[in-house]
């Protein structure tokens, strides 16, 4: 039985939360809870780096994203999610890199920077940027492989509706915008999706986390130290 730790609202959680549900997959969820569940010993067990998600496969265990998803594909090939072809893999791949790597980014920036500050400023021009890859690369094709859902949709998906929330106009991007509305009106999304009152409370909360993610480290720190 595959078995996921996770937390809902996690950027990098709900991609492989929604490419089990995408692969009818038979699993496990186990809600581990970021305000300082991560830094237990317990969880520290699961995953040294206090992060979600951990995928366990029987015994076998995966961490980080990517890696995860990618284990999937090879493990369990059925209902495939990645292409084949060089030009739709690597534009799998780069929308998937794009997205964690400029856009997530540019998100935490915007969910906790001060109103009229450079640091929002500087969310919003990364945020544009990636949009703006995401928009060309993704072209006049239903999806960034050509025909077929993969990885790329799994990642990008999961975030790029959020942007409005975020001061961010999808309408300035309208393929993304039609792509973004077609996979939420796809059962799996569904399935996976945050209510409105769960939203709110993440954004809420990921104000906060930082400090409260720095306080358990420096607890950590001082434990190891006594050692």
């Amino acid at each position: 039985m595959l078995k996921l730790y996770y937390a809902r609202p996690s950027a990098y959680a709900r991609p492989v939360w929604l490419a089990l549900v995408e692969k009818q997959l038979n699993f496990e969820l186990v809600p581990v809870d970021l305000s300082g569940e991560q830094f237990e010993p317990e969880y520290l067990a699961v995953n040294p780096f206090s992060h979600v998600p951990v995928l366990f496969d029987g015994d076998f265990r995966v961490i980080e994203s990517l890696a995860i998803l990618d284990y999937l594909e090879a493990r369990y090939p059925e209902r495939s999610l990645l292409p084949k072809d060089a030009i739709a893999l690597a534009k799998v791949r780069m929308v998937q890199l794009v997205t964690l790597n400029e856009l997530l980014s540019a998100v935490f920036k915007l969910l906790v920077s001060q109103e009229n500050s450079i640091e929002l400023e500087y969310g919003r021009l990364r945020a544009t940027n990636a949009l703006n890859f995401l928009e060309n690369l993704l072209g006049d094709s239903p999806y960034f492989a050509g025909e077929t859902l993969t990885l790329a949709e799994i990642v990008a998906g999961t975030l790029v509706y959020r942007m409005p929330d975020l001061g961010i106009d999808l309408t300035d991007y309208p393929r993304l915008n039609v792509w973004s509305e077609k996979l939420l009106s796809r059962p799996t999304w569904q399935q996976i999706e945050l209510s409105s009152e769960e939203w709110g409370k993440y954004k809420r909360a990921i104000r906060v986390f930082p400090k409260i993610w720095d306080r358990r480290r420096r607890q950590r720190i001082e434990a190891l130290s006594e050692k």
